[in-house]
């Protein structure tokens, strides 16, 4: 008379133990539990929206340990990685994350405009034959200043895999394009937008401040559902970044 409940209770403890190991580990049909990690000193991610990653990552002593945003982007079992931190370290250290702990292998990867704060990681992908995209113009320039260059081309206008990446025309750089994510609303700016925060617009050896508000408006126009608004440097927002960064170019 006692076996069949004590044979229910051993198979109920079995099950609520497997739950268990798969809500901690995470699959591809449970989230994982934490939405932020440490993966280095100088690494950070967190979860901004479902399948859409924010990594910081900190420069080195030469440029004051200035943090740069980047994005990693859940493409099925697979991950597309929106910038790559200062460098190769920085890039490896990401990849390895997003393949033993998001469970999620970099595919692909693109650079939003030329500086080292974008292609520092280059090398790191392209050395394991992991294609990095950019415009035909950000590969020109990082080459011309040094700058690891991005091998594979994109045009001003383009899918690529769950993002469309566009050229709204000059602003930071001649070369900076968006990132824009449709089912999250999540729209990278990256240096082409000011985090909230920002009282100037920081860098602007290479921009073009003249045709920057056009190139902002293009953007508001492009993409009226942006919901979040993640600059290059800085805290993510809204669209009112993109109010903000116009105030400061007034």
């Amino acid at each position: 008379m006692m076996r069949r409940p004590l044979f229910r209770l051993c198979t109920l403890l079995l099950l609520a133990t497997a739950c268990a190991s798969t809500r901690e580990r995470g699959t591809a049909a449970t989230p994982l539990m934490q939405s932020e990690y440490s993966v280095a000193e100088d690494i950070h991610v967190r979860q901004l929206a479902p399948g859409v990653w924010l990594h910081t990552t900190l420069a080195g002593a030469d440029f004051d340990n200035y943090p740069a945003n980047g994005l990693l982007i859940e493409d099925g079992e697979q991950s597309l990685l929106v910038d790559m931190g200062w460098n190769t370290r920085h890039a490896e250290q990401l990849m390895t994350w997003a393949r033993d702990t998001l469970h999620r292998p970099v595919r692909a990867a693109v650079v939003t405009h030329f500086h080292v704060d974008r292609t520092g990681g280059v090398p790191a992908l392209t050395a394991r034959g992991i294609p990095v995209y950019g415009l035909e113009a950000t590969a020109r320039l990082a080459k011309e200043h040094g700058h690891p260059v991005p091998p594979s081309i994109v045009s001003e206008s383009q899918k690529l895999g769950p993002v469309e990446v566009y050229f709204p025309g000059a602003g930071h750089a001649p070369d900076n394009i968006v990132v824009w994510h449709r089912d999250s609303g999540v729209l990278f700016g990256g240096c082409f937008v000011k985090d909230g925060a920002a009282k100037d617009l920081g860098n602007l050896s290479d921009a073009d401040v003249a045709a920057w508000p056009a190139s902002l408006e293009r953007t508001r126009q492009r993409f009226p559902d942006m919901r979040v608004v993640v600059p290059g440097h800085g805290q993510a927002g809204g669209p009112e970044l993109l109010t903000h960064t116009q105030s400061l170019l007034r």
